[in-house]
């Protein structure tokens, strides 16, 4: 292998991860333009590697070429774990973590010289990210969306008693929220509930069946 074809499989690498760690960072997300890049370039390596040892050592010893690109795709979970964030009862980075991944995959294929799978994965990878993030988001503007201002007592297992209430009804918990109020009394507390609704449960049962959990003195929908 020449170096004329190592430099232009690196740099096809980084052209193609640079596209999609560019809208990573656009969006501020925590492995953006250079992490992606990185991985990209570092797969394509490794699979050059695989090949020049491949060539090299061929009818001296039974060499498998995609032996290294293997562990390059299961080992790469390490980076992605580092990129899911864990706030509360929300989970982020799941994203940036499959598009880590699948940007290693397109190292690959760039670095194995396959150039036709590695261009068309990044621009399906870019395309997902960019056009199905906004589908996406229509879709939940669709779903039904309630927030709640719950007053209740201050005592151990409330909260709990009004997740297995929730659940019950297979609401899903977007954000929970304490609200500090320095005047309140502290045997009381407020909380701010973001809760996203199965289709067919109306925003007035839920307050309702809220309104119903011994100790909760008012609930409101904002």
């Amino acid at each position: 292998m020449d170096i004329q074809t190592v430099i232009m499989r690196l740099l096809l690498a980084v052209v193609l991860s640079g596209l999609i760690g560019i809208e990573r960072e656009d969006k501020n997300r925590p492995a953006g333009f250079r992490t992606h890049i990185l991985v990209c370039v570092g797969s394509a390596l490794v699979m050059i590697t695989s090949e020049f040892i491949f060539y090299k050592y061929r009818g001296i010893t039974n060499m498998d070429p995609g032996r290294m690109g293997s562990q390059v795709v299961s080992g790469i979970g390490f980076l992605g774990a580092g990129t899911i964030i864990r706030q509360g009862l929300n989970v982020k980075g799941l994203t940036t973590a499959a598009s880590l991944w699948a940007i290693a995959c397109v190292g690959l294929a760039a670095g194995i010289g396959f150039y036709e799978g590695a261009i068309a994965g990044a621009i399906i990878i870019y395309l997902t990210l960019i056009f199905l993030s906004r589908f996406g988001k229509m879709l939940q503007s669709k779903a039904s969306q309630l927030n709640l201002i719950v007053e209740m007592e201050n005592t151990p297992g409330k909260i709990g008693e009004i997740g297995l209430l929730l659940g019950k009804y297979d609401i899903y918990i977007k954000n929970i929220e304490f609200i500090s109020d320095d005047a309140a009394d502290e045997s009381e507390i407020l909380l701010r509930l973001t809760l996203k609704l199965p289709h067919g449960l109306t925003h007035e049962r839920v307050v309702k069946e809220v309104a119903r959990i011994h100790g909760v003195s008012k609930v409101e929908e904002i």
